[in-house]
């Protein structure tokens, strides 16, 4: 009976001491040298057209909000549109009212493993608000903006506006990356701000025109507009950079190697979990000699 008292205890340590030793091999070897990415995988945005303007009609009894957005797209799944025309119901007798007509427009946002671009072209396009159904709040033969972030570089974000600008019938200069504003008597004014751009060290975003608009023709108070306009936008945000992450390792000579060099293992055929097995064999062999010595104690 003392025998068996002995001997089950030190089998019990043999096998759990072996099982540590060889599972921690694998686990030490899981973590070294291996890449990953630092976050997420990037964002792009475009949209050709985007109206936050109140509208009054008849005196300020009735108040319509204008938010329209024409084209506007997002992306890590990239997109594409090329709407011509954005429309409004509502404040022209209950027909439609078209804000904005283009020959061409298009926004475009694409997302890969390493880079991420916004972009969005506009040409030939007329932009009405409700009260001047004749005469164009702004009128623009050409314009582009776009962003462009790829992972590990500086981000670049780019407006052109290469053509003419017409304000409320008035053939204006812009001065690029300033504000000019447009007053014409009994209609109103308008103040544009010119190729804005901002960037981080990871996002991008430009902007080809902002309006703030003021419109009350001849102080009627038929159709009163307030706000603010945002033309040919586009933005980005880099995919995150991959990272290698390898621990050095000291030889015995005082030189250092990187993880995963296995100096003289081809010449004995071993491998990185030689170490492990080997380790696992000498606990073996000491918690055996341990369990023998500890059966021959009780069977004296």
């Amino acid at each position: 009976m003392n025998g068996k008292k002995f001997r089950l205890p030190a089998r019990r340590l043999a096998t759990v001491a072996t099982a540590t030793a060889l599972a921690a091999g694998p686990v030490a070897l899981a973590g070294a040298g291996t890449a990953h990415a630092t976050g997420d995988q990037g964002h792009a945005s475009a949209v050709v057209l985007r109206t936050g303007l109140d509208v009054s009609l008849l005196n300020k009894t009735v108040n319509v909000p204008l938010a329209v957005s024409l084209n506007q797209v997002e992306a890590p799944q990239s997109a594409e549109k090329t709407a011509l025309s954005a429309t409004l119901d509502g404040v022209d007798g209950g027909k439609p009212f078209n804000v904005l007509t283009a020959q061409a427009a298009s926004a475009k946002a694409t997302v890969t493993a390493g880079r991420a671009e916004g972009r969005t072209d506009l040409v030939h396009a007329r932009l009405h608000v409700p009260g001047l159904p004749l005469l164009s709040l702004i009128e623009i033969e050409k314009v582009t903006s776009r962003a462009t972030c790829a992972a590990g570089k500086s981000p670049v974000a780019e407006s052109n506006l290469p053509g003419s600008v017409t304000v409320l019938g008035k053939k204006v200069t812009l001065t690029a990356g300033g504000t000019t504003d447009v007053k014409v008597p009994g209609v109103g004014e308008v103040r544009l701000d010119l190729s804005k751009k901002e960037t981080t060290s990871r996002t991008a975003a430009a902007t080809a025109l902002e309006l703030k608009v003021s419109v009350n023709p001849l102080k009627l108070n038929v159709a009163d507009v307030e706000g603010e306009l945002t033309l040919a936008q586009a933005t980005c945000e880099a995919p995150a950079a991959a990272q290698q992450s390898s621990a050095p390792s000291t030889d015995p000579g005082g030189g250092t190697k990187a993880q995963g060099e296995e100096s003289g293992l081809a010449e004995t055929g071993g491998n990185s979990m030689t170490p492990y097995i080997a380790g696992g064999a000498i606990v073996l062999l000491l918690a055996g000699g341990g369990a023998v010595a500890l059966t021959r104690r009780a069977r004296n």
